[in-house]
Parts: C-alpha cells; structure tokens; sequence
C-alpha cells in the first residue's frame, strides 16, 4: 500500500489580537510622532471600529519579538543585512510568529538562505506598504513555499486595520504596483541622464495627466535616491540591463556629491529647501492652523443605519501642510459651515432635510465644551455661516428654507434677512421655494454695510447668482418684501461658498458646477458701492466639487476644500497653481477655516 504524505497545515497565530505587531527599522522617533500626531484621525477615517493600539521603540531585538503575532523586517535594501535578520528572526520570534519583509524589490525567497526549518519557511513572506503612509495600499506575495491559507488570513487581517491588500499569485520583483513603478523610475532617470527633461518638467507633466500631490521625481526624493538607486541595482542584476543611464547617472551626479533627496541638506533631483532657523523669531505669530468639516459621508456604508450614515461628521484640525491632523469632535450630523471667533468654532449642522433638523453649535478650539445656540427646527439647513466679529453677530445661510438669517453670537435674537420662500416678487420663471431660491453661501462686508450670499441654482445648470442686500432691512419692510436686493453675478455654474476679504475689497467663491468655467476658484474686485469692479477671474480649476474656501490674508494664498475628499492651497497670484494638502478619498469636505 503507497504511503499517505500528509501536507502539514496552518494555523493563525494563537492570541493575535492581544499580541505584537513589530517593525524593524530606523526612523523609530519620526515614526512615533507621526503615529501621535495622526493615530486618532486614521482610527475615525477608516472606520475600522477599533481603538487604537500604542506604538513604543525598542533596541532590544529579542525583548521586541518574544511576544509578536507579526514582525515586518524594514532594513535597507541590501540583501546580505535581510538574510541575517530573518536568520535572527527564526531564533527568536515564537514558531507562529510570521516575518514578513517590506522590500519593494526583493523576494522574500532570496532572504531564505540561513533559515533552518522548512516550517519557518512557509510563514515567511513580502508584505509592502506604500508611502506616504496615508497610502493605504499593501501588497503581499509568498516566498514559493508561504502557505495559501496564509496569505488570505493575512490580507483579512490587513483589512481589518483599514488597508487595501493585493496578493500576489506568484513570485514577482516588484510584486504588483511595485513592478509597474520601477519601470516608470527608470526612464524618468534615463530621461533626465540624456537631457530630455528636467525632474520639475517630468512631475509637472505627470500631475496634469494623472493628478496626484506630486510626480515621480519627487516621489524619488521622498524615498531617498540611495533607496532608489539598490532598488534599480537589483533589477540591473537579475535581468541584465545596463545601468549607465539609471544607477551610474544617480552615483555620478548626485550620490557621490551626498544628494540623497528630502533627508540630506544637499537635496537630490530638486534643490535643497532653504533651511530654517531652528526657532522662530519672538515677533512672529503662531502657526495657523486649518480647521476642516467632514461630513462623513465618504466612509464605508457597510452595515449602518442611514441616520449612523447621516452622523458620522467630523470636525478635523490640520496642520498647513496637511501632514498631521486631529479630530476635534464627531459624530456631528452633516456639518457644512465653520468660523472661529474668539477662542470658540462656530459651525453648522445640515441635518437630514425632510426632518428640518439643522443646528448651529460652538465648541472651543480643543474640542471640548460643545454647545446647541440655534437647536433644530429654528433654521431648515444651515449651510455656510459668516461673523461679524466687531458687532457678535452670525450670519448664516438656508439652503431649504431658501433664507439668510442673523442672531447674536450667543444664538439668541434670531431674525430673518432674506425670505426667498415668501418673498412677494420673484424674478425668476420658479415658483417660491424652488430651488433657484436655496441660499448657499454667505459673507458679511460690514466696511460696505453689506453681506452677499449664493443662490446655486439647479445642479451644473449654469443658473447660479450671486446676491448682496444692506445689512440692515429698510424700514417698514420684511424680509419677503425688500427690493434693496442687488444680483452681483448671474449665469454662474454653481457658486456654492464666499468670502469677501476687506483688505483687498475683495470677493473670492467657490463654484462646483461643470468644467471648463465650474469647479474652480473665482475672485472679483469690487467698487466701493459694493458691485463688480472687474469680470471675475479664475484663480484655480478642477476640483472635485469645490465647497469651501478661506483666504489667508498674510500669506496670499487660498485653501479650497471639495467633495472628493481634498483640501487645496492656492496661490493667490493668479498664476493658476494650486497643491493639494491633504487627500482622503474616505472623506467629503465641505467648510473650512483658519484659526
């Protein structure tokens, strides 16, 4: 009778949940701040319905791994170090524990030559992650011999901490993306070593044909062009291609002369940044910071009601560069409209239309101390709201209720300013309460003694206006009978929010209607009557329904947020360019602020 090989099985590390994920590396201090500065805002973004863990740092290899499910192996990439590691690792790691490495270029079979055990083998594999660390993507392939079953528990796992797994089938340099991304590495070298192009001509053109915050040079620098150039080494070596346009341009020009890319003082392919005093001046102000609204509606739909769906809004500070933030209050039911004054954020809650629940909330700038001003059932659907800090008064628009309205800071002495739905004479073919009556955006100009405020009209319709009215209603006169009304702009695509900035006499807007002329960012000069001085300008295009906008009078430039989950700084300059700050494809922003 032959005899029965039984193939051994796998089984998950016992206790996973309660034990270690370790990563092995340098960069330990920096990895800690940033997982400070940014843990609890990813915990909310990926809904991942855990806590987040805590992260320490460790010299102690042994002390490290004696208790880990998973140990990710982040060495540079030279093979000879990530064969001693894993040989260490199999020593001291638990037998369930899995190693895995985060190269981006080398198999995880080449590392298996100082392994011991044929067991150990089957729970090693690549497992990369991407930068920056907002990337969610992770991808993993075996070693040849990993067991399957593995490989699929692993990619659940990595789901259940937010990520998006790809598993490679089978062996692969590179993996998946990795693969596709050194191809493109390389000729972008070969194009700057035969004096095609330069690195700010190749990212420039890449961002205006795929988007993105930054093209594949800088994307170089980033990584470190010592990285990049072992990376390519070992392609050079496995498949025999000639490296005098890819390593030998990066050795000669840049790595001989310590142009390492963003981590060295001497830059890379772009020139150092000019470097800054350690501390700032006593006369300089403090850094702004960005507040930002979300309202929730672009996370995962997967089992929850629509009212948990309509009240996952979420009020975030970012820093300006969008590198770090911090989630100030949730659970906030469809906020639209923020602005700060003194010491306090005042913001508005949409609500769910048909149950005409909108609110108006402050809360001050840590977070704590939320309070109702204007409860439910006062105001249909706020949305964006203006201060006039000199006079503590809210102006704030409503999109349903097709009305401006004002009351003190405090929410009390509500009174109507415009009254779209009842106003005696419309000017337009619609009956009250249509949606060409729905006020948008608001901003109040009290050097004019007036406040202007959107009115969209029907979505991409290309029907928008945009409105301005006295601060104070005539006498004898209601709000649904003004006729001191004035249309400012009209055959718009969608203006959705304004500011009106005093120091320049100034209207900047947002409008989400259809590209060319919607979907951008417009100002426009005005007289000192308060009408168009000059045709509004476009100062930026294609956002991803822009929404909300905040112009920092300091510094010149513009912050746009939109749907698509984007925040945007733009220069001022008229010059058209614009950096996307922060990117959260989970995320739908609406208004925004700087405090």
């Amino acid at each position: 009778m032959p005899a029965i090989i039984e193939t051994p099985q796998w089984s998950a590390p016992a206790d996973h949940q309660s034990r270690n994920v370790v990563v092995l590396g340098g960069g330990c201090d920096d990895a800690l701040q940033y997982i400070k500065e940014n843990v609890t805002a990813f915990a909310t973004r990926v809904t991942t319905g855990r806590s987040p863990g805590t992260a320490s740092a460790t010299l102690n290899l042994e002390a490290a791994v004696q208790d880990a499910w998973i140990v990710i192996e982040c060495v540079p990439e030279v093979l000879d170090l990530k064969i001693n590691v894993f040989a260490e690792l199999e020593n001291l790691a638990p037998q369930d524990c899995i190693l895995a490495s985060n190269s981006s270029s080398y198999k995880s079979s080449a590392m298996l030559a100082k392994i011991e055990k044929q067991s150990t083998k089957t729970r090693i594999c690549n497992m990369h992650y991407m930068m920056p660390p907002t990337n969610l993507v992770v991808e993993i392939m075996t070693d040849g011999l990993t067991y399957p079953d593995l490989m699929q528990w692993l990619a659940e796992r990595t789901k259940e901490a937010g990520l998006s797994p790809y598993v490679a089938v089978k062996e692969s340099t590179g993996f998946i993306f990795n693969r596709i991304w050194a191809a493109i590495k390389r000729e972008c070298l070969m194009v700057m070593a035969e004096g095609v192009s330069t690195p700010e001509q190749i990212d420039k053109a890449w961002i205006e044909m795929l988007g993105g915050k930054f093209g594949p040079c800088k994307s170089m620098d980033s990584v470190g062009l010592d990285t990049v150039a072992l990376i390519e080494k070992h392609y050079i070596e496995e498949r025999g291609l000639d490296s005098a346009l890819t390593v030998d341009f990066l050795q000669k020009n840049y790595l001989d002369h310590g142009k390492l890319g963003l981590k060295s003082d001497k830059g890379g392919l772009y020139a150092p940044k000019p470097s800054t005093p350690q501390s700032a001046p006593a006369t300089s102000p403090p850094q702004k910071k960005l507040i930002v609204l979300d309202t929730g509606l672009g996370q995962p739909l997967t089992n929850k009601t629509p009212a948990q769906i309509l009240s996952s809004g979420r009020l975030l500070e970012v820093s300006p560069d969008g590198k770090t933030q911090r989630v100030l209050s949730e659970g906030l039911n469809m906020p639209d409209g923020v602005e700060e004054h003194d010491g306090k954020l005042y913001y508005t809650n949409m609500g769910m239309p048909s149950l005409n629940d909108g609110s108006v909330c402050c809360v001050n700038l840590d977070g704590t101390g939320t309070t109702t001003i204007i409860p439910p059932g006062k105001i249909y659907t706020p949305k964006q709201l203006s201060i006039d800090h000199a006079a503590k008064k809210l102006y704030i628009a409503d999109r349903e209720g097709c009305s401006i309205w004002r009351s003190n800071i405090d929410g009390t002495n509500l009174e109507l300013l415009i009254d779209n739905a009842n106003r005696a004479s419309h000017k337009h073919d619609a009956p009250p309460g249509d949606i060409m009556d729905q006020c948008i955006g608001i901003t109040i100009a009290p050097s004019l003694n007036k406040f202007f405020w959107t009115q969209k009209g029907p979505a991409k319709g290309n029907r928008g206006r945009i409105f301005s009215a006295p601060i104070e209603i005539p006498e004898n006169t209601a709000a649904f009978t003004r006729t001191d009304i004035s249309v400012l702009a009209q055959t718009l695509p969608e203006p959705i929010d304004l500011q009106y900035v005093a120091e320049a006499n100034t209207l900047y807007w947002t409008d989400r209607g259809e590209v060319p002329f919607g979907n951008c960012l417009y100002k426009a000069a005005l007289t000192n009557e308060g009408t168009l001085a000059e045709k509004p300008q476009i100062l930026a295009q294609n956002f991803n329904e822009a929404i909300g906008v905040k112009v920092d009078v300091g510094s010149g430039c513009i912050y746009v947020s939109d749907l698509g989950g984007a925040v945007w700084m733009v220069q001022g300059d008229g010059s058209g360019k614009k950096e996307r700050i922060l990117d959260e494809q989970t995320s739908c922003f609406t208004g925004l602020t700087l405090v």
